[in-house]
Order: structure tokens, then C-alpha cells, then sequence
């Protein structure tokens, strides 16, 4: 091999397996446990509008789910670290952060690609703890997690976008879809967590993304409650 030759990446240097990142995401696992136990609690104010997707009060219901992780899978986990650095994602962005489980696994992938993700949570004790587990995992300087409303802090992302994970609320979905498709770099991956859980509110993004009128391939991956993975054609 020559001098100059980049070396081969072994397992042992990702950084999804460092000590601090894996502690934190089997710790942050582990309490996600009780997801069901906390929505059991507030289901009587909540489940109908969470389920049913009434228009709702975002405030109220982000005051009520605010103990409350509903994060990605393990396995949804490693497949986004695995679809970023594959495409070499350098700028991803997040909406829903929640407490930063995905966060994480993204965050991995973009240091080990010399990249950031940049984040948007509507719930202030949620975006404070996203930033306190990143912290704890070590990739505080690989996230901008952003607070507020995430039409507007997504707007003055700057373009190219290669890789998006939509895993806020779900009739948001396509507005920031809008928002952020004019910054997709060609063949950005487009990832939208929840498709079988949220079947029916999450109908017109499917079709939209399915319907081959809109710069998009897609396919929805029956991994957990559902991962639906789109490419930008443009």
C-alpha cells in the first residue's frame, strides 16, 4: 500500500461503537422502555388527538408527552448511522429530536463523515435534555439542535441537504418536506419514521412520495412501525 493511501476504516473506528456513545444509547434504550407506561398515564387528555390527529394545541400535547421518548428503534438506529455514511452525509437534518436517541446515531455518522446535524425541537425540557445526552455521548460538536418551531428553525438551512429524518408531528411532515426539498442535493435520502403507526395521517405523504410526480422514489420499509425511504431524483 502506498504511503499516501488512506487507510482501510475498521469496525473499531466508528464512531457509533466508541464506549461513551454506546453507554449512552443502551441507557437512553433502556428508559424508553417505559414509553408505553407514560402515554397509559396521559391517555385519557391525549390519545385521542395524538392517534386520531385531530388539529390539535402543539403546546398542550408537548407539555403532556414531554416525559416521553417514543424514540427510533436500535435497529432504525444503526440503519440511519449505516444510510448516512454510506451517502457520505455531511449535512443532515432532523425534525423531532425528542430527547436526541436518533440524534445520536446521526451525530456519529456525521463526525465520522466531517459532517453536522442540525436538529429542531419544539419543547424546551426535551430540546435541554437532547443536548445533555449528546453532551454525555461525546458528539455535542457534531449536533445543532435547534428550539422552537421547526418551519421556522429549519428555514435558513443551507443547502446541500443530503440526508433528512422526519420523526416530529406527523401533518408536519410534508410542510417541511416543502421547505427543505429545494436544498436537496440529487440523490438525498429522505427517511419519515411512523408509517404504519400513523397509517392514515401519514397517507398523503406516502402518496406524494410514491406517486413518481415529485422527484422521488420511495418505498416504505416494514422496520419497526415503519420507515419510509425516499430518494431525490430532482
Amino acid at each position: 500500500m502506498a504511503a499516501d493511501s488512506p487507510s482501510p476504516v475498521r469496525a473499531a473506528d466508528s464512531s457509533l461503537r466508541a464506549p461513551r456513545v454506546a453507554r449512552t444509547l443502551d441507557r437512553l434504550h433502556k428508559s424508553a422502555r417505559g414509553d408505553m407506561w407514560r402515554i397509559a398515564r396521559v391517555a385519557p387528555f391525549v390519545v385521542p388527538d395524538f392517534f386520531g390527529f385531530r388539529k390539535v394545541d402543539d403546546d398542550r400535547l408537548s407539555r403532556r408527552m414531554r416525559e416521553t421518548f417514543l424514540p427510533v428503534s436500535r435497529s432504525q438506529g444503526g440503519m440511519l448511522y449505516l444510510i448516512a455514511r454510506s451517502i457520505d452525509a455531511k449535512r443532515i437534518v432532523e425534525f423531532g429530536t425528542s430527547f436526541g436517541v436518533s440524534t445520536i446515531y446521526l451525530a456519529a455518522a456525521a463526525k465520522d463523515n466531517g459532517g453536522v446535524v442540525i436538529g429542531s425541537e419544539l419543547e424546551p425540557s426535551k430540546h435541554a435534555k437532547a443536548n445533555e445526552h449528546l453532551r454525555e455521548a461525546g458528539l455535542e460538536a457534531y449536533a445543532d439542535v435547534r428550539l422552537g418551531d421547526a418551519m421556522k428553525t429549519l428555514a435558513d438551512v443551507e443547502a446541500p441537504i443530503d440526508l433528512v429524518l422526519l420523526d416530529g408531528w406527523k401533518d408536519a411532515y410534508l410542510p417541511i418536506l416543502e421547505l427543505l426539498k429545494p436544498k436537496l442535493r440529487p440523490k438525498a435520502i429522505v427517511l419519515a419514521d411512523n408509517i404504519f403507526t400513523f397509517k392514515k395521517a401519514l397517507r398523503p405523504y406516502v402518496e406524494y412520495m410514491q406517486s413518481g410526480k415529485n422527484g422521488f422514489v420511495s418505498s416504505t420499509l416494514e422496520i419497526s412501525d415503519g420507515f419510509e425511504l425516499s430518494v431525490y431524483t430532482g
